[in-house]
């Protein structure tokens, strides 16, 4: 049974729950004029990614029930949704300042600083079957952590401004959340039997050998509050947002009691 690796590639002798990991470099110098116009920069590449959406949906739809049937899914599918999420995480870390190399429009680019490692292998049709309830909780987490750092995006990104790159602490708890995002998607798509984990980095002694600056993800004391302090915006956040619509909803009602009543 052939396996997958990075970006793709067959690796033999992989079996088993391995963890999808990823591989960025240190934050290092980035050129201000790009992060600047970095929005602008990723409009081509997230239209890319709608019609990628669109394809990868019917894919995950056409590999679930392949999954129940085989245990496993085919490869066909497994190569395609590995390649939509590799690319896809790309972007996502360009999008987050994380990398100043712009994606490439491809799902195979092994010379990009961004790498994806996943190994598509047997899977659990019980937990096939319960997918979209076992991924409740992890969604909510991703969900908040990704929201929360979008809410504090402004700040981030004009601190790397003005700093020409990230500062170490805002790097490791912006690649925590960038690849904790990458590991529920590769769980929601059966990329990975292994449930996604590890928002608040490595045990260093489980992982003793250093392939990349977020392999093992090492998190300072502060990388670790900004994590937090991402959740908590994400509550707040996603708080606000249902309170303006509880608010807009009350106010509609009573616009169309006052109607009624006249």
């Amino acid at each position: 049974m052939a396996e997958y690796g990075w970006a793709g590639a067959p690796v033999p002798g992989v079996s088993g729950e391995v963890l999808p990991e990823l591989d960025v470099p240190g934050p290092d110098q980035q050129r201000r004029w790009t992060v600047l116009l970095r929005l602008l920069l990723l409009v081509p590449q997230y239209v890319v990614l709608f019609f990628l959406g669109i394809a990868g949906f019917f894919a995950t739809v056409a590999g679930w029930f392949a999954a129940l049937v085989l245990g496993r899914l085919p490869q066909p599918i497994a190569w395609f949704l590995t390649g939509c999420l590799t690319y896809q995480t790309r972007v996502y870390a360009y999008g987050m300042l994380l990398v100043d190399r712009y994606p490439p429009f491809a799902f195979t680019a092994p010379e990009h600083p961004v790498q994806v490692e996943l190994h598509p292998g047997a899977l659990n049709r019980l937990a096939v079957l319960f997918r979209i309830f076992l991924l409740i909780p992890a969604a909510i987490v991703s969900s908040l952590a990704g929201s929360g750092f979008y809410a504090l995006g402004i700040l981030i990104w004009l601190v790397t401004l003005v700093l020409g790159r990230m500062p170490e602490p805002v790097f490791g708890a912006t690649a925590a959340t960038a690849r904790y995002a990458m590991r529920f998607s590769a769980y929601a798509t059966m990329l990975t039997s292994a449930y996604p984990k590890g928002l608040f980095g490595d045990d260093s002694r489980l992982m003793p050998q250093s392939r990349s600056a977020t392999r093992p993800l090492l998190l300072s004391g502060s990388a670790k509050i900004l994590v937090v302090l991402f959740l908590v915006a994400g509550l707040a956040s996603s708080a606000f947002s249902g309170t303006g619509t509880g608010t807009t909803t009350s106010g509609n009602n009573s616009s169309t009691a006052s109607a009624s009543a006249r």
